[in-house]
């Protein structure tokens, strides 16, 4: 468990969700879903983590199997653990698929997306890499450019465009095939926040 001022924040919004029934906690989810259908919502939307804490407990209880509540007709299961596909797009989307917001797996392998989408994800994800990759540079790259912090807070502000795209343009024609998506709005490492997408 991480000591950081926000994952201690996170561990007590979801004693909300700890102290429900089972029965409570898969109708609470089974609801939400039904809020989020057809959505292309960013990932740090409120219902969006109110819903990833409340999921992260569920599947700890295995709600989802013990068929407490019906998740809406558009949810199919996923093939990662079994509950119904809440899929988050990220900018490693080439390497990763789609990640489950239950079990942090693997929800939709990237080979398994559809073909329509793949090589529109696939140029995003290679356009987004090099970007990200100037927070991670090491000494000798940062010395070989004039001012890394100008270099960082161009591909700070490349990142925004980027991300906001995803969320804007490629996101909504996911959902001809998902029943909802949510998008990755920050990137930490580039000191990108939600907020700087507005």
């Amino acid at each position: 468990m991480s000591d950081s001022p926000t994952e201690k924040l996170l561990i007590e919004y979801s004693e909300v969700f700890r102290d429900m029934d089972d029965l409570t906690l898969a109708r609470w989810m089974a609801q939400t879903l039904g809020q989020l259908s057809g959505r292309c919502v960013r990932m740090s939307h409120p219902l969006v983590t109110s819903y990833r804490l409340a999921a992260q407990i569920g599947h700890a209880r295995q709600i989802w199997l013990k068929r407490l509540a019906t998740a809406p007709a558009a949810f199919s299961e996923s093939t990662c653990c079994r509950t119904p596909l809440v899929p988050l797009l990220t900018r490693d989307v080439s390497e990763t698929g789609l990640i489950c917001q239950h079990c942090g797996e693997t929800a939709v392998p990237f080979d398994d997306i559809p073909e329509k989408l793949r090589a529109e994800l696939h140029a995003w994800s290679r356009q987004y890499a090099p970007i990200h990759a100037v927070a991670h540079w090491d000494e000798r790259q940062r010395q070989a450019v004039l001012n890394y912090q100008q270099e960082f807070e161009k591909a700070a502000t490349l990142a925004e465009g980027l991300l906001q795209e995803a969320g804007s343009q490629i996101g909504p024609k996911m959902l001809d095939d998902y029943p909802m998506l949510i998008w990755e709005d920050q990137d930490e490492c580039l000191e990108v926040e939600p907020e700087d997408l507005i």
